[in-house]
């Protein structure tokens, strides 16, 4: 056999040195998992091929960058898998189609592993276009990227950077690409519906998708999503280099949970934790600026001022991208993660573009790759001005709501797509289902099996949607119209707070559900039974603040009452099952609070009536002893 291969590789030499003239490429024709696998080469880099000393592995050398030196081997296969090489012209024409599951081979210099997020590995790709598209291969660098898909789940994503900016598969030209492992998600198609559906909405600069079958140092690592990655460019998103901003509001990129990085900071109104994504390594003036401009925008959303916001940003993405977020049930987005906004120079803020959708379709956070048991769950809730039966959500996101204009039109919004959001763009994933099931699904499957049956679970995510699609239509047209807020009364509170006990209070706030209900004018048993109660913290200028505990209902406040994060936070209120009785605590590490300090803090019920919203403030004062 050896001998066999040894002859082979001497004719492919040999052919190679006649008729290198008349050709454009060679390919290399493998067996593996009982397939055959064609990977392309450019000729123009390949001048000769060679075994190594054991005579199991073939290498194919190509020109170094004076043209006299070799450089790495990029195609090193075991010669039991080597099935043959061949020549060939590329094809003129191609049908140009995306659906299919595509080949796709990395070798990196020296088999190096890719075991790092933080530094890249030189590596030689080859793509096979299947007909479909112009076949690719050329120099690259490789390494991981993500967060706890890096670290946690064995399938790893990797971000490609080409030595030179190329279009693959038909995608338009560029150097940075991204290889989604899509381990979590048993159905592969998550991000590819919502990236369908963000496209069909219109959102700008949305990501593509392609698929194809990786082998990494002749290693088969099973499917993967090809897509750009989310930056500035001419063939990204396209904001100019002077004065334009992209931003991701990101929980684990943000002043928390990145305290070195440079290029973060809090919201000034909001206090979300935001990363500038471009322009690239800010400035202190520049974050400064950036701070200040977005402060602007969320002064405006605060007031609920639609003429004002519509000014500064554009609002039928911010329309799509809170109704996509609810529609895929995407709890990323209560953090917040992933959530991308830019700006061009002298334009509005808009939305996009969309991304990181495995966290959605109902994730059960308990285990691994259960998603699907429920489509009437709500992030924003039944009233997003209030987030009754929400989550806690950044008030940026829902604090439009207390604007009627605002609400009709993102009702119109909906119904104009309700009818055809699930039906349009499941049909597109369905093309992507049909090609792969001649093969990929089965060979991701066997290599990295979940426990899941890949057609049981994209059942159960067609019907989900299908459902889902619907509930929404109900709820969204239920959505309350704004009620003016009357304030009817007061509670004063005042207790002591063990510096020694921090988190692990004894004492609680507890409200007297009559006296309560009688400043409301409702009955204690009304009050109970009420679904229409929500509690906010208080601003100290008497503006709603926002809820950064893990309570239905709390606040974190800093030294002077204002409700913020935990970064700055001093107390806490937090509600967890009893709207009644709330637990509070005092965070003492790092000097956030000491002995002898006091702290009046503001929580407000808020009841819905018929006509208004009524509110009571209940003034809380901690001593800390």
């Amino acid at each position: 056999m050896k001998e066999f291969l040894r002859t082979l590789c001497l004719c492919a030499v040999f052919l190679f040195t006649l008729g290198s003239q008349a050709q454009d490429w060679f390919r290399v024709s493998i067996h593996d998992m009982d397939e055959e696998w064609h990977f392309p080469y450019r000729i123009e880099h390949v001048p000769y091929f060679e075994f190594n000393e054991g005579l199991d592995t073939l290498k194919a050398y190509r020109y170094g960058t004076d043209e006299t030196e070799t450089g790495y081997s990029h195609i090193p296969f075991a010669v039991s898998s080597l099935d043959s090489i061949s020549f060939f012209s590329s094809p003129e024409a191609f049908t140009q189609n995306r659906y299919k599951a595509f080949a796709m081979n990395i070798v990196t210099e020296d088999m190096s592993p890719v075991d790092s997020k933080e530094q890249y590995v030189p590596c030689y790709i080859s793509i096979d276009g299947k007909g479909e598209f112009p076949d690719y291969s050329g120099s690259a660098r490789i390494r991981g990227r993500g967060n706890s898909t890096w670290l946690w789940y064995p399938k790893k994503p990797y971000r490609i950077k080409l030595d030179v900016k190329e279009n693959i598969l038909g995608l338009k030209k560029n150097k940075d690409w991204v290889l989604l492992a899509n381990y979590r998600d048993p159905t592969d198609l998550m991000n590819t519906f919502a990236f369908e559906t963000a496209q069909w909405l219109g959102m700008p600069f949305t990501n593509h998708t392609r698929y194809v079958e990786v082998f990494l140092n002749t290693d088969y690592i099973g499917l993967y999503q090809l897509t750009e990655q989310v930056e500035q460019g001419n063939n990204r998103v396209d904001i100019s280099e002077e004065g334009g901003v992209l931003l991701s509001f990101d929980l684990d990129d943000g002043p928390d949970l990145s305290p070195s990085a440079t290029d973060n900071f809090y919201s000034e109104v909001y206090k979300m934790p935001m990363c500038i994504k471009f322009p690239d390594d800010p400035t202190e003036e520049q974050i400064s600026q950036i701070r200040s401009e977005l402060s602007e925008l969320e002064a405006a959303v605060r007031k609920h001022d639609y003429e004002k916001v519509s000014e500064l940003m554009d609002m039928q993405t911010f329309i799509s991208m809170l109704q996509l977020q609810e529609y895929l049930y995407n709890v990323d987005f209560t953090a917040p993660r992933s959530v991308y906004m830019f700006r061009d120079a002298g334009g509005k803020y808009t939305m996009g573009p969309v991304w990181d959708w495995d966290a959605g379709y109902d994730f059960d956070w308990g285990s691994e790759h259960n998603f699907f048991a429920s489509y009437r769950k709500l992030m924003m809730g039944t009233d997003p001005l209030h987030q009754n039966g929400a989550y806690s959500l950044p008030r940026f996101f829902t604090d439009m709501f207390g604007s009627s204009r605002f609400i009709s039109e993102y009702k119109e919004a909906w119904n104009r797509i309700s009818s055809s959001i699930f039906t349009r763009n499941w049909a597109e994933c369905e093309k992507f289902v049909d090609c792969m099931n001649e093969g990929a699904f089965a060979r991701d499957s066997k290599r990295w099996y979940i426990g899941k049956q890949v057609g049981t679970e994209i059942s159960k995510m067609k019907s989900w949607l299908n459902n889902r699609a619907d509930y929404m239509t109900t709820v969204i047209n239920s959505y309350p119209l704004p009620l003016e807020k009357v304030i009817v009364g007061k509670i004063e509170k005042a207790l002591s707070l063990r510096y020694a006990d921090g988190y692990g209070q004894s004492v609680t706030v507890d409200i007297d559900m009559a006296e309560l209900a009688d400043i409301l004018g409702i009955t204690p048993d009304a009050l109970l039974a009420s679904d229409n109660i929500v509690i906010v913290p208080l601003m100290l200028d008497g503006s709603e603040g926002i809820n950064k505990t893990n309570g239905v209902f709390g606040g974190w406040f800093d030294a002077n009452g204002e409700p913020y994060t935990w970064d700055s936070g001093h107390v806490y209120i937090e509600v967890l099952y009893d709207l009644f009785s709330w637990n509070c605590g005092v965070r003492t590490d790092a000097g956030h609070c000491v002995r002898g300090h006091k702290h009046t803090v503001t929580m407000q019920y808020q009841y819905r009536d018929t006509d208004c919203i009524k509110a009571v403030n209940v003034e809380v004062t901690f001593t800390v002893e």
